[in-house]
C-alpha cells in the first residue's frame, strides 16, 4: 500500500493489487476510511467519516488531484 501523501491525521494511499479501477485513492484516520475517484473528484465508498469531515477531506483530495493522479499513473502506468 503505497503511501502518497500525508496531511494531518490523514494518509492518502493506493492499493497495489487494484490497477484495473479507475485511478482512485484510499483515506484512512484512525479506523475510519474512505475512497474517492480521482478523475473527477467524487466519493466511491465511505467507512465511518461523518459528512463534514468528507467534505474536509474531499477539499484535500481536490487540492492535491494532479499530484494523486501523477502518482496513479507512475506507480500503475
Amino acid at each position: 500500500m503505497p503511501t502518497v501523501l500525508r496531511v494531518g491525521a490523514y494518509r492518502l494511499y493506493f492499493y497495489s493489487h487494484e490497477p484495473n479501477e479507475p485511478p482512485h485513492v484510499h483515506v484512512d484516520r484512525d479506523g475510519d476510511s474512505v475512497k474517492f475517484w480521482l478523475s473527477p473528484v467524487s466519493l466511491a465508498k465511505n467507512i465511518g467519516f461523518g459528512a463534514r469531515e468528507l467534505r474536509k477531506i474531499e477539499k484535500i483530495v481536490n487540492e492535491h488531484q494532479d499530484l494523486l493522479l501523477e502518482a496513479w499513473n507512475g506507480y500503475f502506468g
